[in-house]
C-alpha cells in the first residue's frame, strides 16, 4: 500500500494544489468514518496495531503516536484518524469566531526536502461550529485521546489574547481530554511574542485559573493544559518559557511548532514565507526535546512533534525524552498506512 500510495495516489494528489488535495482527503475520511464498511476499510489500511499504552497524568494514551493540530482544524475526521491508528488526535487550532486565515495559496509542498511550508493563519469555522462535532464524539465511548488546540483571533491585540483563549477553553472544556495552547504559530502576526515574559505569565495564570473554576463547576479534575512552543527559541528564551510553564503548573509542553529556518533546503519553493514542517525540522525538534527533558529533569512531560516519517524518527524523539509524539507532514508524503507502520516498528 505504501508503494501504491507513493507511486499512484500521491502523483494524482500532486496535480491539485495542496489545500485542495487536503480538502479531498478530509471529504474521503468523512465518508469513510460514517459507515461500518468505511470504518472497516480504514482499520484494514491501518493493519494490526500493537498495544503500546502510555500514561501521562490522568490520561491513558492507547499508543504513543498522535495526529498534530492543523490536519483536522474543525474536528471533522477525528474518528477516521483514530481508525487509521492514531492514539490521540489534536484538533484545531480553534478561535472564538470563524476566521478565513491568510490568502491562498498558503500551503506549499517541498518534495525535494520532504517538507511543507504553510502560512494558513488559523483558518477555521470558529469554536461554536466545532462544538456539536466535539459533543457527538464525547457522547460515544472512545479508545483514543482527544485534544483541542486553542488560539486567538488574528485581530485581537496581545494584551487581550487571554480573553480569546479563555473563550475557546470554556466552549470545549467538558468535551476534550486535554487542551493545547498554541502561542507559537509563525503565521499570526505577533503571536510568538506570547512565549515571552509577562505575556506568557499572565496568559497561563488566566488559563489555569479558568480551568480550576470550570473543573470545580463540573465537579471534575482540571483538564491537562499543554503549551505548544516554537523550535526557534534561543537557550535563554527556552529557560524563560520553561520557568513560566513550571511556575504555572501546566501539564506539559508540545515541542515543536513549525520553524522559520530554511537551512539546507533544496526545493525552489523554500523562499515561500510561513512555517516549515517535515524532515528538515526533525533534528531541531529532537534537540529541543532533549534540552527540555534535561533542563526539567524529566519533570515536564513532552509531546514531541517535527519531522516524523518512520518508526526510527518516532523512537528518536521518545529516546530524547518525549512521552508521546505527533506527526502531520509525514502522512502527506507516506500515505495512510504510515501510522500502522510506525506503531509496528516501535513494538518491534
Amino acid at each position: 500500500m505504501a508503494d501504491l500510495y507513493t507511486q499512484l495516489l500521491f502523483p494524482v494528489f500532486k496535480r491539485f494544489d495542496p489545500e485542495t488535495a487536503h480538502e479531498h482527503t478530509l471529504a474521503a475520511l468523512t465518508l469513510a468514518q460514517a459507515t461500518p464498511a468505511g470504518r472497516l476499510v480504514l482499520r484494514r489500511i491501518a493493519g494490526r496495531l500493537p498495544a503500546l499504552p502510555v500514561q501521562i497524568g490522568p490520561l491513558r494514551f492507547p499508543n504513543p503516536l498522535g495526529m498534530a493540530a492543523g490536519f483536522d482544524k474543525d474536528a471533522r475526521v477525528v474518528a477516521g484518524l483514530a481508525a487509521l491508528g492514531f492514539g490521540h488526535v489534536e484538533v484545531g487550532t480553534l478561535t472564538p469566531r470563524p476566521q478565513a486565515g491568510n490568502p491562498r495559496p498558503r500551503i506549499f509542498r517541498l518534495p525535494a526536502d520532504a517538507a511543507l511550508i504553510n502560512r494558513m493563519g488559523f483558518p477555521n469555522g470558529g469554536v461554536v461550529a466545532a462544538v456539536p462535532r466535539l459533543r457527538a464524539l464525547s457522547a460515544r465511548p472512545r479508545d483514543y485521546v482527544l485534544g483541542v488546540s486553542l488560539g486567538k483571533q488574528k485581530e485581537t491585540p496581545l494584551e487581550n489574547a487571554a480573553d480569546d483563549y479563555v473563550a475557546v477553553m470554556r466552549a470545549v472544556y467538558e468535551l476534550a481530554d486535554y487542551l493545547a495552547v498554541n502561542i507559537s504559530s509563525p503565521n499570526t502576526p505577533g503571536l510568538r511574542a506570547l512565549q515571552g515574559g509577562r505575556h506568557l505569565e499572565s496568559l497561563l495564570a488566566a488559563l489555569m485559573a479558568e480551568s480550576r473554576a470550570l473543573a470545580a463547576r463540573t465537579g471534575s479534575l482540571p483538564k491537562p493544559l499543554w503549551v505548544k512552543i516554537a523550535p526557534d527559541l534561543s537557550g535563554e528564551e527556552l529557560d524563560e518559557v520553561l520557568a513560566a510553564l513550571t511556575a504555572a503548573g501546566v501539564a506539559g509542553v508540545i515541542a515543536t511548532n513549525t520553524t522559520l529556518a530554511r537551512d539546507g533546503l533544496r526545493d525552489p519553493r523554500a523562499t515561500e514565507t510561513g512555517g516549515l514542517s517535515g524532515r528538515p525540522l526533525r533534528a531541531r525538534s529532537t534537540e529541543l526535546i532533549a534540552a527540555i527533558h534535561h533542563r526539567t529533569g524529566g519533570a515536564l512531560p513532552i509531546i514531541g512533534v517535527g519531522g516524523i516519517a518512520s518508526a526510527d524518527d518516532a523512537r528518536e524523539k521518545l529516546d530524547a525524552g518525549a512521552a508521546v509524539v505527533q506527526l502531520y507532514s509525514g502522512l502527506i508524503y507516506a500515505g495512510p498506512r504510515l501510522p500502522g507502520r510506525i506503531l509496528r516498528g516501535l513494538a518491534g
